[in-house]
């Protein structure tokens, strides 16, 4: 087999993604640790993550449309941007509800799942699709496995 760049790219970025996506699974307890004076860390955590959910279920599918309009890089590159600026704003989060903002805004922009998977139906004939699909979530698996291991 040989060495397929675009596939490459498209599949480190998707583990890359998946790295940050796991990255944020052992540190958000600490963080809302800081944030909220009471009991309520768990109740918050589990808004957080389903808050992210909620918005990835609801604005994917638009982003997949409009990179089927528009390319599939601009709006894999939205998406990663979107990801970039929610780590910013957890790493410097004055106040809880700037957390709010943050998760909404990776969900809103992430459609790197979505996006990848069409790119990955654009450049592979049938033969090679499913294998190509299979390597995609392994490498978020992987991602999502080497993340909270980085974090330590």
């Amino acid at each position: 087999m040989k060495p397929n760049r675009p596939l490459i790219v498209i599949l480190s970025t998707v583990a890359l993604d998946a790295v940050g996506i796991g990255l944020i699974m052992p540190v958000l307890p600490g963080l809302l640790r800081d944030l909220v004076h009471s009991n309520d860390v768990t109740a918050h955590y589990g808004i957080l993550l389903a808050l992210y959910a909620l918005m990835q279920f609801a604005c994917a599918p638009v982003l997949g449309a409009l990179s089927d309009r528009f390319g599939r890089r601009p709006v894999l590159l939205v998406s990663l941007a979107g990801a970039a600026v929610d780590y910013a704003i957890m790493a410097t989060a004055p106040f809880l509800w700037v957390l709010y903002i943050g998760r909404i805004v990776a969900g809103i922009t992430g459609a790197t799942g979505a996006v990848a998977g069409a790119y990955i139906a654009d450049i592979t004939d049938g033969d090679e699709r499913a294998r190509h699909f299979g390597f995609m979530s392994a490498c978020f698996g992987f991602g999502m496995v080497a993340g909270p291991v980085l974090v330590g």
